[in-house]
């Protein structure tokens, strides 16, 4: 015997979701319907995105009246969120815009370097052009200009975990010295480690290979803002683990900069979906400590 309860129930979903579906038909301009047609996907299914449909017309919109990378109103400067089809799944992605690609192709070393996602002041870092006036950043400055040192000399040396206070340029530090080497040659890669991890995730085929390799690979690889990311098994297992193992057996040298501590790190990457895994975050870790010198930086914020 059927409840009566179920199908009361049922029945309340199905006149629900005609409800949001009406709604959505009812709410479509000519513009952003003309947007959803060209998906060739029925609105049934589109109704479920409607929030990151309205959010890749808008960015759209603003990318058309758009005057260059200054007057940039969507989300990520310099970037278009984008829909796309993959065995009738909607997807979801970030694309740099022309003007954020004439930017990348004007700086000349470019093609030695991978840049996703770091500030136009992080990416064009130059060592010459550090303030030295706060002491407080005299190790920082000694340890990468040592590193530049050895480093030409064919030297093994370490990388940096670089953690420290918001604002006090610590993604800056380790750019200029990473950029310093990049244009004399060595390939590297300046990453916003929560921007590269959600770009990773809408990839797939030839994109993600292309992006998790360079990374993976580089030479000099700055992870920046590691521990500022949305955690998961997927992040810490398939993606950061595999790109510290690679780089620890390969011994290339790896940086990275935080606003928490080793200790805070290990606490942060142990905690995935609900559930705590202290032992795969604790080997994430010991990776971090054996290919890095750890250095704490704090110093007056920058951004106020």
């Amino acid at each position: 015997m059927v409840s009566t309860k179920k199908i009361i129930s049922s029945k309340s979903n199905e006149n629900l979701t005609d409800i949001k579906l009406e709604y959505f038909k009812e709410n479509k301009d000519e513009k952003f319907k003309e947007f959803t047609d060209s998906i060739n996907l029925k609105d049934e299914y589109l109704m479920k995105y409607t929030y990151s449909l309205k959010q890749c017309f808008n960015e759209r919109e603003n990318c058309k009246k758009c005057k260059g990378l200054d007057y940039c109103k969507n989300e990520i400067k310099g970037c278009i969120y984008i829909p796309f089809v993959v065995d009738k799944n909607l997807l979801f992605k970030y694309k740099t815009c022309k003007y954020e690609n004439k930017l990348l192709s004007d700086i000349e070393y470019v093609k030695e370097g991978y840049i996703f996602s770091v500030s136009k002041e992080v990416r064009n870092a130059k060592m010459k052009d550090i303030y030295t006036d706060d002491k407080n950043r005299y190790e920082v400055i000694k340890w990468l200009t040592n590193f530049i040192k050895e480093y030409e000399k064919k030297e093994k040396v370490k990388g940096l975990y670089l953690n420290g206070n918001f604002g006090c340029g610590k993604s800056y530090l380790v750019s200029a010295c990473i950029n310093e080497l990049i244009r004399k040659g060595y390939k590297g890669a300046l990453v916003y480690y929560p921007e590269f991890l959600r770009s990773l995730k809408a990839s797939f085929g030839k994109d993600f290979d292309e992006q998790f390799n360079y990374a993976k690979k580089a030479d000099l690889l700055l992870i920046d803002d590691i521990g500022a990311e949305n955690i998961t098994s997927w992040s810490r297992d398939e993606i950061l683990g595999p790109i510290l193992q690679y780089r620890m057996d390969e011994k290339l040298p790896t940086f990275f900069t935080s606003n928490l501590s080793l200790e805070e790190l290990e606490v942060h990457l142990s905690c995935t979906n609900g559930k705590v895994d202290k032992v795969k975050a604790k080997r994430i870790i010991e990776r971090i400590k054996f290919m890095t010198d750890e250095i704490k930086l704090i110093s007056k914020n920058n951004r106020n």
